[in-house]
């Protein structure tokens, strides 16, 4: 996790950098909100990436965690599957409403910034 971390902090740091010299750029005042708006779709469509990976590794994980549960405990694996499904079900579900809480306040900013 330390380098999902490091990468979130160069993320935000690059996107700090540029947000910071599109401001001070000499251009027309539409001409900059465009392109921060750009860049803040650039950087959205790049964090869901991160996220989409970051699902995608979760769900790999779950699954060997499965399989290794299977062959470790033979039957009473399948008494306990329906714990461990519900508990996977509730972090994903916990997960994507966080992702939306996110997407959402990422949107009212990039609203705010347009008006």
């Amino acid at each position: 996790m330390g380098t999902n971390k490091t990468l979130l902090g160069v993320l935000g740091g690059v996107a700090a950098g540029a947000l910071i010299g599109i401001l001070i750029a000499p251009e027309k005042g539409s001409k900059t909100r465009r392109r921060i708006l750009d860049k803040g779709q650039e950087y959205a469509d790049d964090l869901k990436g991160k996220f989409d990976d970051l699902y995608e590794s979760v769900v790999n994980k779950y699954d060997s965690v499965v399989e290794e549960g299977k062959s470790m405990m033979g039957d009473k694996w399948e008494n306990g599957k329906a714990t461990l499904e519900n508990k996977f079900q509730e972090g994903k579900n916990a997960l994507e409403n966080k992702f939306e809480e996110g997407k959402d306040y990422a949107s009212k900013k990039v609203d705010q910034i347009k008006q």
